[in-house]
């Protein structure tokens, strides 16, 4: 009986095992391949050598990452926990809400940002007709950050959210009888029990925000080089793969310690607990 248990588990997690060698593990063989090799296919450290010009990119890549997941995690931390306090047919509308704009084209929702900051757009337009001097608010970093934290907002909600929701609620009336003020039930309660839900939080924003290329081009208008930026420009039109497949291990790596960082927080976090 064992034995076939352990048959049909195998059996059931194949199509799994599938999907990720075909998507995730070959992917990556193919970007350590190129990331190492020349145009020829010969060992060569080129690429890797080359990457010293892109650190600025870098740097500005993972300050917009961390200025956007800030920002996201301030706005989707109070608004998780308020909607975990209501019933949960206004739970339900509300998470559809916050899910909404994702089910529209990403596409549109950058372009959406760009009427709206443009010179002539609606924010300047209505400005210009109460006699308030137009704001220049399209391609500036700003402009850049705004649309990482409107794409990106929903995945900080969620997971914090969907934590906030089974949270035991004794513990946080317990330590209100105790006379902790609302301050300390935040500070002692309901941040650390939270903190599983704002780790994959942080991850879901800074990792796409990092890495994102369309809003900086849209948004930025070209001024603002991120280094998603580079790779579709080394892919999409220099076509220099091994360039490319460079700054991709690096960005990877840079990714999996940020990773690795947050879920030792976490760690930390739970055993304050």
């Amino acid at each position: 009986m064992k034995d076939r248990a352990a048959f049909r588990a195998k059996l059931i997690s194949a199509p799994y095992i599938v999907w990720a060698a075909l998507f995730i593990v070959a992917p990556l063989i193919f970007v350590i391949y190129y990331s190492f090799t020349d145009a020829s296919g010969s060992f060569s450290l080129v690429s890797i050598q080359a990457l010293y010009k892109y650190i600025p990119t870098f740097l500005r890549s993972i300050w917009f990452g961390i200025v956007a997941t800030l920002i996201c995690l301030v706005i989707a931390f109070p608004t998780a926990y308020i909607i975990s306090q209501k019933t949960d047919k206004i739970q339900r509308t509300m998470i559809m809400l916050v899910m909404l704009p994702m089910w529209m084209s990403f596409l549109i929702r950058t372009y959406s940002w760009m009427a709206i900051l443009q010179d002539t757009g609606i924010i300047n337009s209505f400005l210009a007709k109460i006699g308030i001097h137009p704001v220049h608010m399209i391609n500036t970093g700003g402009a850049v950050i705004l649309g990482m934290v409107y794409n990106f907002l929903p995945y900080m909600i969620m997971p914090i959210y969907s934590v906030m929701a089974k949270l035991d609620f004794s513990m946080i009336e317990a330590c209100q009888d105790l006379g902790g003020s609302r301050f300390t039930v935040i500070k002692r309660c309901i941040i650390p029990m939270s903190m599983p839900g704002v780790v994959s939080g942080i991850t879901m924003v800074f990792v796409p925000s990092v890495s994102t290329f369309y809003i900086s081009q849209k948004l930025g208008g070209g001024s603002f080089d991120l280094i998603g930026d580079v790779i579709e420009r080394q892919f999409q039109q220099s076509y220099n793969y091994n360039l490319g497949a460079s700054i991709s291990f690096v960005l990877m790596i840079l990714i999996l310690a940020s990773m690795a960082i947050m879920n030792h927080f976490s760690d930390e976090g739970e055993m304050v607990i």
